[in-house]
């Protein structure tokens, strides 16, 4: 009885708790559908005109999972308060993969739509119809579209279209530049023409006729100034010969003689200037000095052209000669002569009524002497020249800024002890670079088969292009001189060379020869070598 009693007991007190628990899930529900009721309310106001379906909210729903399933759902389904879902994605590999689920409805009506310029393709599609109807739903993958998979290809494309059309451009432009820069090159750069100046009609057959009647009809200064411009007016450009810091030099003609025109820079004004002043010195007028034509200035108002007009000589500087041509004894002699005689012509002072004052270099070397066509020399440069005025006993120096050649620099001018005030350190200044010029010719000239190739003083002491650093130090620290071959040892003439330049670049500046000196000695040696200067 008693275990009979029991059982009724536990049965009855189990139907109690099974109804109690029956009617407080009624009343959850209830409550929760409720709930949901005024949220699905409030989310219709918020978002009326959405493109997802509005949720009846009456009930939960059930929903379909797959790959989306929550931990507590069986039989592959879930609840919600939401929507049902199918949506289809694509892996990285681009195998479809489709899954299924519950959505909550709180911010399901942005995960309903799908996700637009998203990289990775997908559709999604909801539904709140009835239970389990995301199992009706198909979404498909939006088409491919190029972008997506052509987009390495594309950029490559347009780079390459861009390389190549820059190129075509780089190309075309340098072409253009090279068209024009030949065009200006044909033609005469400088506007000297053939045109006659009817104004004035000039005497004489030749340049040389006209030179001889001044000379003996006017002041031994050169051509009056009307005819230098009438015959710079008629002398026609033919090619360009020579390029210095200065400027340029053509090769002219003019009634179909040779001249040399020397263009100058328009910032070397000051240059042009003093070498016409210089060249158009009473009595300055030599053999061994070249030969003055005339000067012109020719210009618009943008711009300006200083002409220098002087004999030509094909053979160039001497040292273009010295580096492509083999001396004798002879050939040595007579560069050097005629060389020191003009550098004593522009030395010497002449008195007079019309005297010619005592002139110094201050820019001798290889490329500022010219060589003739029957092996003799000429000195050409002038615009870096000194003056001694006697009568008031000054120096006439230039004002122009620049100095000479470093290579060809004395002692003195290197290490700033030179006095500016006396013409005599000008002329002793000139002498050390005669001496350094020497030494350039003496090494092309031949004995016992033997000779050197043709260089640069100190070019084994110094850079190719040295500073004031690098020759002070080698000429005034070391004291250091050109080195001189064995073989002059052996050959009388050029033992004697040898001695005549030590002596022109000693260091001190009283211990050297005159220029008059060198010349002397020169010739006398020539006497001795029985050649005839």
């Amino acid at each position: 009885v008693t275990q009979r009693y029991t059982k009724s007991l536990l049965k009855g007190s189990s139907l109690m708790l099974c109804k109690t628990f029956f009617l407080l899930g009624n009343i959850l529900d209830s409550m929760l559908l409720k709930a949901s009721n005024k949220e699905a309310a409030g989310s219709r106001k918020e978002t009326s005109g959405s493109a997802a379906p509005a949720p009846s909210a009456q009930r939960l729903l059930w929903c379909h999972c797959y790959h989306y399933c929550p931990e507590d759902s069986t039989n592959n389904t879930c609840r919600t308060d939401g929507y049902c879902f199918t949506m289809v994605e694509e892996e990285a590999v681009g195998v479809p993969v489709q899954t299924a689920g519950c959505l909550g409805l709180g911010g399901s009506v942005f995960q309903c739509r799908d996700t637009v310029g998203s990289r990775q393709r997908r559709s999604i599609e909801c539904c709140t119809d009835e239970d389990y109807c995301n199992k009706n739903l198909h979404p498909t993958l939006p088409p491919l579209k190029p972008p997506l998979y052509m987009d390495g290809k594309i950029h490559h494309l347009a780079l390459l279209i861009s390389v190549t059309v820059c190129s075509l451009i780089l190309v075309a432009i340098i072409t253009f530049c090279y068209i024009r820069y030949r065009r200006q090159e044909s033609r005469p750069r400088y506007s000297i023409g053939l045109e006659q100046d009817e104004s004035y009609s000039l005497p004489g057959e030749s340049l040389k006729d006209l030179i001889e009647q001044s000379q003996s009809s006017g002041s031994g200064s050169g051509l009056p100034l009307l005819v230098q411009r009438t015959i710079a007016k008629q002398i026609q450009m033919v090619k360009q010969i020579g390029k210095g810091r200065y400027g340029e030099v053509w090769m002219g003609k003019w009634r179909g003689e040779k001249v040399a025109v020397k263009v100058f820079f328009t910032t070397d004004e000051a240059s042009w200037s003093r070498e016409t002043e210089i060249y158009q010195t009473v009595l300055m007028r030599h053999e061994n000095i070249l030969g003055f034509i005339a000067a012109d200035i020719k210009g618009t108002g943008s711009w300006t052209q200083l002409y220098l007009i002087t004999d030509y000589h094909e053979n160039g500087s001497l040292y273009d000669y010295l580096k492509s041509t083999t001396l004798d004894n002879k050939a040595m002699l007579r560069l050097a002569y005629s060389s020191v005689s003009g550098l004593c012509h522009l030395h010497t002072e002449i008195f007079g009524t019309q005297g010619k004052p005592a002139i110094a270099h201050r820019d001798l070397k290889s490329k500022n002497i010219l060589v003739k066509r029957n092996g003799t020399c000429c000195i050409a440069d002038l615009g870096l020249a000194v003056k001694f005025i006697s009568d008031t006993n000054e120096v006439d120096i230039p004002p122009n800024t620049k100095v000479g050649t470093k290579r060809y620099m004395p002692p003195e001018v290197l290490d700033e002890t030179l006095n500016k005030s006396h013409f005599q350190s000008y002329i002793m200044a000139d002498v050390y670079s005669f001496g350094l010029i020497l030494w350039e010719i003496a090494r092309r000239c031949i004995s016992g088969g033997i000779l050197e190739e043709y260089q640069l003083p100190y070019h084994e002491l110094v850079p190719t292009d040295p500073s004031y650093e690098d020759m002070k130090e080698v000429v005034c620290t070391k004291r250091l001189r050109p080195s001189f071959p064995n073989r002059w040892t052996s050959d009388e003439c050029l033992r004697q060379m040898g001695k005549l330049m030590t002596e022109c670049w000693a260091h001190n500046p009283g211990s050297r020869l005159t220029a008059l000196r060198v010349k002397k000695t020169l010739a006398k040696m020539s006497e001795s070598q029985d050649i005839k200067l």
